[in-house]
């Protein structure tokens, strides 16, 4: 899974990925976060996406800035942007928390934006974006992160 051009249209494509690597032993690259870390920074995204984000670029950025980069995401296929940015006003990630636990939290987060019901909330960057929108950017974000790991079978 070492392959920088991991590219997921669906979280499906995504979940077949991460399983992948969690049946190995998880090496990681150079994406500066452990696994855990990693893992639980794609959760905050997926549930946020539902919840909230803490902190926006606000408005004007979204419509202007955040806007263009997802739409060149969307024809690209894949996102691009620092592994160790976090999300504005996300609690740090714990370089010692437990990948198992981690692992279980992407799951739940993914589970539950599939069965969710309630209305999206604006990305930090990107603003508003509908359910298609959503899967897609939370697919190309989980592909640009998974992409700095492997695992050895």
């Amino acid at each position: 899974m070492s392959d920088p051009q991991l590219q997921f249209s669906s979280l499906f494509d995504a979940e077949q990925a991460l399983e992948q690597l969690a049946r190995g032993a998880v090496t990681a690259g150079d994406g500066g976060w452990n696994w855990a870390q990693t893992l639980i920074h794609c959760a905050q995204s997926i549930e946020y996406s539902m919840h909230g984000f803490p902190r926006s670029k606000g408005r004007l950025f979204q419509g202007t800035v955040g806007a263009a980069a997802f739409a060149v995401f969307r024809r690209r296929g894949r996102m691009n942007h620092g592994l160790t940015e976090p999300i504005p006003g996300a609690p740090a990630l714990d370089a010692g928390a437990d990948p198992d636990q981690a692992l279980a939290r992407l799951r739940g987060a993914i589970r539950a934006f599939r069965e969710w019901g309630g209305p999206l909330q604006p990305h930090f960057a990107y603003g508003a974006l509908d359910r298609g929108q959503y899967e897609l950017a939370h697919a190309m974000h989980l592909a640009n992160h998974l992409s700095a790991f492997s695992a050895a079978r």
